[in-house]
């Protein structure tokens, strides 16, 4: 093989690579909470770019439409790139991840990647969506602790793709699901200790 077809066989997966992060980087909490006249997210509460951060804002519509917005780039990102680059959806996939965790435009410093992650396990396999829709909505309700739906959701993912057979996207999920308890270690912290707060009120667990 000569250089130029090595060269060639880079392409597709760089490419893949870079679209997922790109679309995965636009901070549409931050973007949303400016125009709505909320303020710098960043300076709010948790200082976090998710949904559950913008919900603190006060604004309940800002926050849906962070919640959805989040969710949609990690899917249009697979999207494009199956559609461009058939076989580099798992690429596009990290690559989405990782934008909205580490962009590179908030100097890596993003969100912790349960709605977007929610995205890509719609676009890769929508049954797998399905599973994490309602492990994550399920334990939001009855719970109402954003930290635990969100982990919960992640290592979901992985496992019911084993379970429906999808091993091909198990490393691929166990890997993503890992950095999602990562950026939730000060979450894990704070349930440990009783002090972790619940949504739409002040009660914290203990």
């Amino acid at each position: 093989m000569t250089a130029p077809d090595v060269e060639i066989l880079w392409i597709a997966p760089a490419a893949a690579l870079l679209i997922g992060y790109f679309l995965g980087s636009i901070p549409f909490g931050i973007i949303l909470t400016r125009l709505g006249g909320a303020g710098d997210l960043r300076q709010i509460g948790s200082g976090n770019i998710g949904a559950t951060n913008v919900l603190r804002t006060g604004r309940k519509g800002l926050a849906a439409a962070t919640l959805l917005l989040d969710g949609l780039k990690g899917w249009l990102a697979i999207v494009i790139v199956a559609w461009a680059f058939p076989g580099e959806a798992q690429l596009a996939a990290a690559g989405a991840f990782l934008g909205h965790c580490y962009p590179i435009w908030l100097r890596f410093n993003g969100g912790k990647g349960v709605a977007t992650l929610m995205g890509i396990v719609l676009a890769l396999h929508w049954p797998l969506g399905l599973v994490y829709a309602v492990v994550w909505l399920g334990l939001l309700a009855g719970l109402r602790i954003s930290s635990v739906a969100g982990i919960s959701a992640a290592i979901s993912a992985p496992i019911a793709a084993a379970a429906l057979g999808r091993f091909d996207l198990v490393a691929l999920l166990l890997a993503l699901a890992l950095i999602v308890v990562w950026k939730h270690r000060e979450n894990v912290e704070r349930l440990v200790a009783g002090t972790e707060p619940r949504i739409g009120g002040s009660k914290r667990v203990g």
